[in-house]
């Protein structure tokens, strides 16, 4: 995966030598550039130093704690790497629709993954606690249920942006409203996951103090509480994300939101960063080293 994304970069920087000169002054004016300005390389190499090395260390830990169940976050940012890796070449080649296409997609979709992950997080941690009665599904389908809706909200943004770059202005206004629509469906769903999961901890609490304060005397490393405030900070991350782009799809793709770079890099990039790396020192894999055998867990100290 690496190799593929240094890849991308070889390739966005190399074939620059023969790229014709743009008679646009002004990139807003260019009507061929559909970001209306020239990605900054220097963000660029940030954004994607950042999410690759989260990616690096965020697999080692994969392995050396075997959750295997946290592959989603792994996968989705080596994808969302590949997608600044593309914000090199469309630097170089604004003009590029099939650029501009691909750098979107990955930039756009993959943070669904990331989404998954979060789903997935909440079933093990009320697993672990042995506290399933407060999530208002069982347990063994409150995690289906939302890594559906993801998959479904997925496919739906994936097919409205592949019908909104149709040359056929009808199919592409078509296009971006299902696109639209998904990423709304997405950020409602999201929202009611990150409501019972607020309820999910206001219930244990008040209802179950023993089970709050128990790891009160270990250090916050290896304290449970540690992973839900990390689980919160993910999910406010991915809440500022996806209603930036539920508001910039709103203005359309030539808003001032799609066109601003700054706003990208402020709404979208930052928060999702923040979502990732806080599960650098707070991995899941580290709090929860239990086995489920018939709905009960063992603890490994």
């Amino acid at each position: 995966m690496a190799l593929l994304i240094l890849s991308v970069l070889y390739l966005g920087t190399s074939c620059v030598a023969q790229n014709s000169t743009n008679p646009y002054i002004d990139p807003k004016d260019d009507p061929n550039n559909p970001l209306k300005y020239i990605a900054s390389n220097s963000l660029t190499a940030v954004a994607i130093s950042i999410v690759l090395t989260t990616a690096l260390i965020h697999t080692f830990w994969c392995f050396r704690y075997r959750t295997k169940w946290m592959l989603a976050l792994v996968v989705g940012e080596y994808c969302y790497a590949i997608g600044f890796g593309f914000r090199f070449a469309l630097h170089y080649h604004p003009d590029s629709r099939g650029i501009y296409i691909s750098e979107y997609l990955f930039i756009v979709l993959s943070p669904c993954a990331f989404i998954a992950a979060d789903y997935i997080l909440l079933g093990r941690i009320a697993k672990f606690l042995a506290c399933g009665e407060y999530v208002p599904l069982p347990l063994n389908k409150v995690t289906l249920v939302f890594v559906l809706s993801d998959i479904f909200t997925f496919l739906m943004q994936a097919a409205g942006g592949s019908l909104s770059i149709s040359q056929n202005a009808n199919v592409a206004i078509s296009g971006s409203h299902i696109f639209l629509a998904g990423l709304v469906l997405q950020l409602a769903s999201f929202l009611v996951f990150f409501s019972i999961f607020v309820r999910f901890l206001y219930k244990i609490y008040t209802l179950r103090p023993d089970i709050w304060t128990r790891d009160q005397t270990r250090h916050w490393f290896w304290d449970w509480r540690t992973l839900a405030g990390a689980l919160t900070v993910s999910s406010i991350g991915i809440l500022v994300r996806s209603g930036y782009r539920v508001a910039e799809l709103s203005y359309g793709y030539q808003g001032f939101l799609a066109t601003t770079e700054a706003y990208f890099y402020l709404l979208d990039t930052l928060p999702l960063v923040i979502a990732n790396l806080v599960y650098i020192p707070c991995w899941p894999g580290r709090f929860i080293l239990n086995e489920y055998e018939c709905g009960r867990c063992q603890l490994r100290y």
